[in-house]
C-alpha cells in the first residue's frame, strides 16, 4: 500500500489553507522533486484534454462522500469538477477503496487521484503530485472566556496544554513549548474533555479536526481557536495535493494552471467556505 489511510476524520480541516507551500490521511514527510510546481507556463500553450479521469474514495466527509441522495460530493469532488470546468474538459470521477487509488494510477486506470493524499517521500517514489491545494496545520483551542492569548512559547509559559499522547502535536509542544505544562492524554477526546472541564488552559491538535469539534455539539460551544496555524512540515506534513502519473507532466501542468486560476478568481475560497465555515488552515 502506498499510503496509510487515516483512521478517522478527527485526525485530519485546514486561519486558512496555506496555499503553496495541516491528520491528512497519509503521513507527510519532506517534499520531493516530484511535488514542485510545473512553472507558470501559459495554459493556452498546453494541449487541452477532452476529459480527465479522477479517482477518489467515498468515506471521508467532508472531502469525499455520498450525501443523503447518494450523490458523490465533498470538497475534493468539487475541486475536481472546478478544475475540469477551468480546463473545459469533461470530468469523470469514479470511486474506489482507499488502498486501491494510487495503484490504479500507476496502472494507468485513471489520470489523477484526488482523495486528500499528503505529499510523502514514499508516495513520490511511485507517483507525482500537483501543487498543494491545502495544508493540515496544528492549532491551539481555548475557552472563549479566556480572551486573546499570545500563542507563542513565551506567551504560553506556565499554561497547561492538553494534547493526545504519542502524536506529532505532542512532539511539537515538547520541542518548542518547553516552559508550558504539557498534559498528554491517551486520546484526542480525553484531551478535549480536559479543556472543556477546565483541567487545562488550552488544547493543541490537528486544525481540521478541531474546526469540526469547535463547530459541533461535542464542544458545548466552550471554545475557539487561539492564535494562528502551525505548519512546520517536519511535524505536520508538507501539504495535500492531487496525485498524477510521473509519465504525464502535461496533465500536471494543466491542473496546476487550473488551481492557480481557481484561487485568483475566488472560486477556491468559495469552496473552502462551503465546507469549512470555521477556518482551520
Amino acid at each position: 500500500m502506498l499510503a496509510t489511510k487515516r483512521s478517522a476524520v478527527c485526525l485530519l480541516v485546514v486561519g486558512l489553507l496555506l496555499w503553496g507551500g495541516a491528520a491528512t490521511r497519509p503521513s507527510a514527510q519532506a517534499p520531493g522533486g516530484g511535488a514542485t510546481s510545473a512553472g507558470p507556463a501559459d495554459p493556452q500553450e498546453i494541449p487541452r484534454r477532452v476529459a480527465i479521469r479522477f479517482l477518489t474514495d467515498s468515506d471521508y466527509p467532508p472531502f469525499n462522500y455520498y450525501d443523503e441522495d447518494n450523490v458523490l460530493t465533498g470538497f475534493n469532488v468539487d475541486i475536481a469538477r472546478a478544475i475540469c470546468l477551468e480546463l473545459a474538459a469533461a470530468c469523470d470521477i469514479q470511486v474506489r477503496p482507499w488502498p486501491e487509488l494510487l495503484p490504479a494510477l500507476q496502472r494507468g486506470e485513471t489520470d489523477a487521484v484526488i482523495a486528500s493524499h499528503a505529499i510523502s517521500a514514499n508516495a513520490l517514489k511511485f507517483v507525482d503530485f500537483t501543487d498543494r491545494y491545502y495544508h493540515t496545520p496544528a492549532r491551539f483551542a481555548g475557552k472563549r472566556s479566556a480572551g486573546r492569548l499570545d500563542a507563542t512559547p513565551e506567551g504560553l509559559e506556565g499554561k497547561k496544554i492538553a494534547v493526545a499522547k504519542g502524536t506529532a502535536h505532542e512532539a511539537y509542544l515538547r520541542a518548542f513549548f518547553r516552559d508550558s505544562s504539557i498534559r498528554a492524554f491517551d486520546t484526542p477526546e480525553l484531551a478535549r474533555d480536559a479543556l472543556i472541564t477546565g483541567a487545562t488552559d488550552l488544547l493543541f491538535d490537528d486544525g481540521i479536526s478541531l474546526a469540526f469539534w469547535l463547530n459541533g455539539t461535542a464542544s458545548k460551544a466552550c471554545c475557539e481557536f487561539k492564535g494562528g496555524p502551525f505548519g512546520e512540515p517536519k511535524y505536520f506534513g508538507d501539504g495535500v495535493a492531487i496525485a498524477v502519473s510521473r509519465d504525464d507532466p502535461q496533465l500536471k501542468s494543466l491542473i496546476n494552471a487550473a488551481l492557480r486560476r481557481l484561487r485568483e478568481s475566488g472560486r477556491y475560497e468559495e469552496l473552502v467556505l462551503r465546507y469549512f465555515p470555521l477556518r482551520a488552515f
